[in-house]
């Protein structure tokens, strides 16, 4: 059942009324044992005064005082065994400069009725919200843009949909402007360090700065004029306060001293100058942060040419449908996923899984949307549209990565809160200070000004996000999909790395490499058991299924009908053949079953120990009885051994947790040089063997590509899905690599090392600068106007630090000049 709720509001405390009165959607409720469970669960809660729980509706109406809030009530529902649906909005956000902007805004979404988290990029500029559903979804939308215009800034529901702005003047045309009004300024100080003394008059230097001051200054006094209102500070507040005292000081000295008063208009403009070429340098480079996502969306080719009564039509792409047949021509894009019903072409589908080379395509095969056609003509049946596109699906991976803060940020928060507050009574100590020593107004007004301009929190700001957002688009650039900074971060902490083996270290397509019967079998032979095993796995999709399937299809073995066909996880299957019970399965099938295996033993451990994997075929009905056993062989991938000595080069113990028998198991981790194994696993088990991996505090990244992997992908600190594999894998990890290539996972380990490094070292100088910038300000070594410069630097370089992630190169293409073919993301 599905419903939505009344969004959360509060009431007016009364004598008798509740503080606040709660409407929440719960979801999962059938019958009145639901509703009185519900109930009590939401009563125990401290603070709770009233429930009622309408199961026709599926809400819960909730009376509590006024220190209840929300995740305290939603605990309680999940814990009782029921969700409250949760949706996601995203908003654009105007004005923000700095991580006290940052602070202000996630605190003002956070105080919404309803709203469970609000995370705030500086760097994309955005807020990414997750609250509980509601009816009037409008309503809600609203409730969130009013929040954050009262705290000082602009907001707009984010339309991706919709094309960038266009703006009427350039961006840098206030820094010419601003350039132009202050190079008269600065004269006198060229002159100078020429040894001459100008002097420009004090009514022209005032007519200059003036309109730098309050014109192309205006949006510092605006933003921070709204700072104020809300209760706080930013970086704008701190640039108003010190070029306000400077122009401010000059022209009480020229209307009271004459012109022979010493003037500080230059600085004043100066500073408001840099600072907007600061800003600009600054938005240029974090637009090339976001590159990624914009290269992306500009693959979608925006018409589709569809074949109808075996009529081509060229229609626009949103009027696409599956079972659309596309008519692709060479060198055209794929406009949507979907599967060749014929023709042969190759594809270039570097775009999705970083891979160079085309692919060949023939009839079956799976194709990509926005992938180029080769030489070839192709017809296409769409499996897959719109947002369920795998394009579409890699887009919300990226953003959603982007958007999600790393677990470092948290003490950046804590730090912006208290920063510009600290700095405001740091430049008041050094005003007073300056004056009382030294009796120099004029030079305690100027050193508070340079503490003021030189401490912006800016940079501390951007630290985090630009290094996230390009460790993520290149790692998108070579087929590595990361689903939230979490992961990316936590990566490179990874100890220990365990890898499944059918489809994530072998190809993934195992053969019958071997058929022996008992003397149990009647004396039918090899031929015979093939039979029955077919007939058994016809209706298994399980890839030494269609090992056996190939083989009888070979021999042209036509497969007998069974019934009561069930799988039996981690172990087999089981099937009733007339009036013969049969099982299909591993060893310790066999040992439930008490099937005596001992006649197969020899055979079995030969073929153990050259690594195949060994499947035994007996039947229980009438009586117990071992008829024979299969061996099969999987190759395994031809990067899987590099991919294993890359990690022992970035000194990460390797482990195999497998279900395949110990024989197989360790032949392959000896191919390969792995150091662990665990092998005849269950599914339900791989989690027990990653939280055994974990104890002692190591970090373990667990890679697979199946259904029976994503308890062990979820248990482990890091998942990594092989895309080739199910989506359930891919939707439990944190991170998912677009193809099938082991070597992948040295290289997330490798860009999480290497973004978490650039992460630390941004945050590392913009604290530093600041750590060493304000004393200087405060005790007079540093002139305002190179505190703005240096200000301006500080954000632009901790930008560019971030950047040189794109850099990156797999060591297989190191010193190549580019890594993609069909985009560049950074």
């Amino acid at each position: 059942m599905n419903t939505q709720p009344s969004h959360t509001r509060d009431q007016k405390p009364g004598t008798d009324s509740p503080a606040r009165l709660w409407q929440l959607a719960i979801a999962g409720m059938t019958c009145a044992s639901c509703v009185s469970r519900v109930e009590r669960a939401l009563q125990k809660v401290p603070g709770v005064q009233e429930v009622t729980v309408n199961l026709a509706t599926e809400t819960a109406t909730i009376a509590s005082a006024a220190n209840v809030e929300l995740p305290q009530l939603t605990q309680a529902v999940r814990a009782a065994g029921y969700e409250v649906p949760v949706r996601s909005v995203e908003l654009a956000i105007v004005g923000m400069t700095c991580a006290s902007c940052v602070n202000r805004v996630e605190k003002a979404l956070q105080r919404v009725p309803g709203v469970f988290n609000a995370s705030v990029n500086l760097a994309t500029e955005r807020a990414s919200v997750k609250l509980a559903q509601d009816a009037d979804q409008a309503a809600q939308l609203q409730h969130l843009i009013t929040a954050v215009n009262a705290a000082g800034y602009s907001a707009q529901a984010l339309d991706k949909g919709a094309p960038e702005p266009v703006q009427a003047l350039p961006d840098w045309w206030p820094i010419v402007i601003g350039g132009a009004l202050t190079a008269p300024l600065l004269i006198p100080m060229m002159g100078m360090l020429a040894g001459q003394h100008w002097m420009i008059p004090g009514w022209l230097q005032w007519l200059l700065a003036t309109p730098v001051q309050f014109w192309l200054g205006a949006r510092f006094y605006r933003a921070a004029w709204q700072a104020l209102r809300a209760g706080t500070g930013n970086m704008d507040l701190l640039v108003a306060l010190g070029t306000s005292a400077a122009y401010g000081l000059s022209v009480y000295q020229w209307l009271h001293h004459g012109e022979h008063a010493e003037l500080y208009f230059e600085a004043a403009a100066v500073v408001i100058t840099l600072v907007l070429l600061g800003k600009y340098l600054e938005a240029r480079a974090k637009r090339q942060t976001t590159a990624a996502i914009r290269a992306l969306q500009s693959l979608r080719p925006e018409r589709a040419r569809i074949r109808r009564d075996n009529t081509e039509t060229e229609i626009a792409l949103s009027q696409l449908r599956v079972d659309d047949l596309l008519v692709i021509r060479p060198g055209e894009r794929i406009p949507a996923d979907g599967v060749i019903v014929d023709g042969h072409s190759t594809a270039d589908e570097s775009l999705i899984t970083g891979e160079s080379l085309p692919v060949d395509k023939h009839p079956g095969d799976r194709v990509t949307g926005a992938a180029i056609n080769g030489a070839g003509l192709l017809l296409v049946r769409t499996t897959a549209v719109g947002a369920e596109s795998v394009l579409a699906r890699i887009i919300r991976l990226v953003e959603s990565a982007q958007a999600k803060k790393a677990p470092i940020q948290r003490l950046v928060d804590q730090v912006s809160a208290v920063f510009v507050p600290i700095v405001v009574v740091i430049a008041l100590l050094t005003f007073f200070g300056g004056w009382w020593i030294k009796g120099d107004v004029a030079g305690a007004l100027m050193n508070a000004v340079a503490v003021l301009v030189i401490a912006c929190p800016c940079a501390l700001g951007l630290a985090t996000p630009t290094a996230i957002m390009a460790g993520t688009g290149v790692a998108a650039r070579h087929g590595i999909l990361i689903k939230d900074a979490e992961a990316l971060e936590i990566a490179h902490r990874v100890q220990t790395v365990a890898f499944d083996k059918t489809g994530t270290l072998t190809v993934g397509q195992p053969s019958l490499m071997g058929v022996v019967s008992t003397e149990h079998d009647a004396g039918q032979g090899a031929d015979a058991l093939l039979a029955l095993a077919a007939a058994v796995q016809a209706g298994s999709e399980h890839p030494l299924a269609k090992a056996v399937l190939r083989a009888a299809a070979a021999k042209a073995i036509a497969l007998q009908s069974v019934t009561s066909l069930q799988a039996l996880p981690g172990r087999g299957i089981e099937a009733q053949l007339n009036d013969r019970h049969l099982i299909l399965g591993n060893l310790r099938l066999m040992q439930e079953q008490g099937i005596d295996t001992r006649d197969l033993q020899a055979q079995a451990q030969t073929w153990q120990a050259q690594g195949l994997t060994v499947s035994w075929l007996a039947e229980t009905l009438p009586q117990p009885v071992l008829l024979g056993a299969l061996a099969f062989g999987d190759q395994l991938k031809a990067t899987a051994a590099t991919a294993i000595a890359r990690l022992h080069a970035l000194h990460l113990q390797t482990v195999l947790v497998t279900g395949d028998n110990n024989g197989a198991a360790q032949a392959v981790a000896r191919q390969l040089g792995i150091q662990q194994v665990r092998a005849e696993v269950l599914p339900e088990h791989k989690a027990e063997i990653i939280a055994e991996l974990k104890r002692g505090g190591v970090r373990v990244a667990m890679v697979g590509d199946g259904i029976n992997d994503a308890p062990a992908l979820v248990a482990a600190d890091v998942g990594i899905a092989m895309s080739t594999g199910t989506d359930v894998a891919m939707s439990t990890a944190g991170i998912t690599l677009m193809r099938g290539d082991p070597s992948l996972v040295a290289d997330t380990i490798d860009i999480s090392r290497l973004t978490t490094r650039k992460i630390r070292q941004n945050l590392f100088w913009a604290l530093a600068y600041n750590v060493a910038g304000i004393p200087l300000a405060a005790f007079g070594l540093l002139n305002p106007m190179i505190a703005g410069a240096a200000m301006a630097l500080s954000s632009v370089s901790v930008v560019a630090n971030a950047l040189s992630l794109s850099r990156w190169r797999p060591p297989s293409q190191k010193g190549a000049v580019t890594l993609g073919r069909s985009f560049k993301l950074c």
